[in-house]
């Protein structure tokens, strides 16, 4: 069974519709310097619908532990939120990729943190299967839950309008919710 969410960046409005979605992910920031000006409102509306959030760094060429901590220094976590590395930079390498989850990971035991790409990074450039606590996938085929991988995956990203739009692979909200607070236990 799955469940519905969606994934919203600055080109999206901050009062996106939460209607039928059970999880947001929100992007926050990109390389060491681009916050993404929306985030906090993007933010409320999640919260206020009471949806399990996330949130993506797009990372880029350069250090690892420098942009995580920039990452990490804009948001003031809650339990249960989950942290994401949005890799689709050909210039970061796959061990740049597993470094800078294993870094997050190592600053906040307490959150899960997970890999989004699309499919061909994970096919084609991928080398270590490594996913962090999850792997959310990006293939638009408009075929929910079928992402056309083999691995394990948490989320799949199907199509992008008139939102990124996603599925969970969780029986319902609280599964989820569940799952991402279990990181501390």
């Amino acid at each position: 069974m799955t469940i519905k969410g969606v994934d919203v960046a600055s080109y999206q409005p901050t009062d996106y519709s939460t209607k039928g979605i059970d999880f947001v992910f929100i992007k926050i920031t990109e390389g060491r310097s681009y916050t993404n000006p929306k985030w906090v409102g993007q933010r409320k509306t999640a919260r206020d619908a009471g949806l399990v959030t996330g949130f993506y760094h797009f990372v880029r060429a350069g250090s690892m532990s420098a942009q995580a901590d920039y990452f990490l220094s804009k948001i003031n976590l809650v339990d249960g939120d989950m942290l994401v590395l949005d890799w689709e930079d050909t210039d970061v390498s796959n061990a740049q990729k597993d470094s800078w989850i294993k870094y997050v990971q190592g600053k906040r035991p307490d959150h899960r943190v997970l890999l989004y790409c699309n499919r061909d990074f994970w096919l084609n450039r991928d080398t270590t299967s490594f996913a962090g606590d999850g792997l959310w996938i990006a293939n638009h085929n408009g075929k929910p839950g079928q992402p056309g991988i083999k691995a394990p995956w948490r989320f799949h990203q199907y199509k992008t309008q008139p939102l990124d739009t996603n599925v969970g692979r969780f029986d319902d909200r609280a599964a989820l919710r569940a799952w991402a607070r279990s990181a501390s236990g």
